[in-house]
C-alpha cells in the first residue's frame, strides 16, 4: 500500500512551522519531520514582504525536509488575519426522485446552494462548514444520507477571506515550488488538536493566542457556532511591557517568556527582588501588572464575541486557551476569576512520531493542520497543478 504523506504549515507573525507526518491506515498522524524558523515579511498574520516571508517559509521547509528525508510537494496551510469573516447562512432542495431517499449527491447541492450567497470580488471562500441538516422540517440531524423525505435543509458556517491577502500567502508558497492542499483557518486547525468532542457538543470557546492574533472558534452542538479574529496578541503583550519598562523589544520578550505571571499574589517570593536581564533590571511586580492588564482585556475581548451575556448556557464547557501565549503562568486562574467559567490550557494531542518539539500549545495550529490533512483529500482549487504534475498524478492513481 502506497503510504499517504501529509505536509501542513503554519505561516505566523513570530514563527514559521513546517510538519510532516505519515498517514497510518487507521487515519492517525505520525510526525517525521518539524522544522521552524523566526517569521519576518509578515504582521498579524498578514503577508507584508513577500520575498522576506518567502525565505522564511523556505527555511522553515526545508529543516522540515531535511529531518522527514522528504521532498515537500504540497502542504495544508493556515489563514489567520482580521481580513477573516463569516457568516451563518442556510440552503434548500427538493429530494426529487420516486424513492425520496436522501443521497449524497443531495449533500453537494443542499451545500451548493447554501453558499451561492454574493461573495464580493474582493473576497475568497475559504470554507462552508455544515452545522446540522433538517429533513422534512425534522431538526438536528446530523447525517440524512439514507433518510427519506420531500425537502432537506441545512444550516453552514460560511468563512471568507480578502483576496488580496490570501493570493500574497498563495504566491509565496508557490513561488517555492509547492502546490497548496487547501488553505484552513488557523482556530479551526487548532481546534482538531485540542479540543474533545465532549467540549464542541455542550459548548466552548477555543482562544488561540499567537503571535500577531488572538483567533477564536466557537462550538455548540457539536459543531462550529462562530469564528472570528481579533488583532491583539503576544506582540502586543512584549510591547506594552517594553514601553511600560522601556526595555528593548527582545529584552521585553525574554523576560515576559521567563519571568512573566499574570497571578503575581501567589508567586510573591519574588515580589520584592528586582529581576534583570540582559543588564536591564525592573521590578518583578511591574512585569506583572503590565501582562494582566493585557491579558485582562483580552479575555474580555474574547466574552464580547459571544452573541449573548449568558456565557454559562452558551459555553458551559468553558474557554481552551492554547497558542504561545498561553503559557504565561496563572492563566487558567486569572481566566476563571474574571468569567467564572472552567478554563484550561489545550495541549496538541492525538498525535505521535517526533513530536516533542509539537508538545506545546504554541504548535497546534501544526499539529491541527495535520490532523486536518489526515481527515480530509487534498482540494486542488488554490492553484491549477503544472499538466506534468496532472498526468503524474493520474498515472500513479492508475498504477496503485
Amino acid at each position: 500500500m502506497k503510504r499517504r504523506i501529509v505536509t501542513a504549515i503554519d505561516v505566523g507573525t513570530t514563527k514559521i512551522c513546517t510538519s510532516i507526518a505519515e498517514i497510518t491506515e487507521n487515519g492517525s498522524a505520525q510526525v517525521i519531520g518539524v522544522g521552524i524558523s523566526p517569521s519576518h515579511g509578515l504582521h498579524k498574520g498578514l503577508v507584508v514582504n513577500i520575498s522576506d516571508a518567502a525565505q522564511s517559509i523556505k527555511d522553515s521547509i526545508t529543516k522540515a525536509e531535511q529531518a522527514a528525508n522528504y521532498k515537500v510537494e504540497s502542504a495544508y496551510v493556515g489563514v489567520t488575519g482580521r481580513h477573516v469573516s463569516s457568516v451563518n447562512n442556510k440552503g434548500v432542495i427538493a429530494i426529487t426522485r420516486n424513492d425520496r431517499l436522501v443521497r449524497s449527491d443531495d449533500l453537494k447541492r443542499v451545500l451548493s446552494n447554501a453558499q451561492s450567497i454574493k461573495v464580493p470580488n474582493d473576497r475568497k471562500l475559504l470554507h462552508v462548514i455544515p452545522r446540522n441538516y433538517a429533513v422534512d422540517g425534522q431538526v438536528g440531524v446530523r447525517n440524512p444520507v439514507g433518510m427519506h423525505g420531500f425537502r432537506l435543509d441545512v444550516e453552514t458556517h460560511v468563512i471568507t477571506a480578502a483576496a488580496a491577502s490570501v493570493q500574497n500567502l498563495i504566491k509565496c508558497i508557490r513561488s517555492l515550488g509547492v502546490e497548496i492542499d487547501d488553505l484552513v483557518l488557523e482556530p479551526l486547525a487548532s481546534s482538531e488538536a485540542v479540543l474533545t468532542e465532549d467540549e464542541k457538543q455542550v459548548g466552548v470557546v477555543l482562544a488561540d493566542i499567537g503571535g500577531g492574533t488572538t483567533d477564536i472558534c466557537v462550538f455548540k452542538d457539536g459543531a462550529i457556532w462562530h469564528t472570528a479574529i481579533l488583532p491583539v496578541a503576544g506582540y502586543q503583550l512584549t510591547r506594552d511591557v517594553a514601553i511600560g519598562l522601556g526595555l528593548p523589544f527582545d529584552v521585553a520578550e525574554e523576560m515576559k517568556k521567563r519571568y512573566g505571571s499574570v497571578m503575581p499574589i501567589y508567586e510573591s517570593r519574588m515580589e520584592a527582588n528586582p529581576i534583570s536581564e540582559d543588564g536591564h533590571g525592573i521590578s518583578y511586580q511591574d512585569l506583572c501588572d503590565i501582562l494582566r492588564a493585557r491579558i485582562e482585556e483580552i479575555t474580555r475581548l474574547i466574552l464580547l464575541e459571544l452573541p449573548r451575556s449568558d456565557y454559562e448556557s452558551v459555553v458551559p464547557a468553558g474557554i481552551v486557551f492554547t497558542g504561545g501565549s498561553s503559557n504565561i503562568a496563572g492563566l487558567e486562574t486569572l481566566g476563571r476569576d474574571i468569567t467564572q467559567l472552567p478554563i484550561r490550557v489545550g495541549m496538541p494531542s492525538n498525535i505521535y512520531g517526533i513530536t516533542d518539539a509539537l508538545r506545546d500549545p504554541a504548535y497546534a495550529t501544526s499539529v491541527g493542520l495535520l490532523l486536518w490533512g489526515a481527515k480530509n483529500q487534498p482540494k486542488t482549487r488554490w492553484g491549477k497543478l503544472g499538466f506534468f504534475n496532472r498526468v503524474k498524478g493520474m498515472l500513479s492513481k492508475f498504477f496503485n
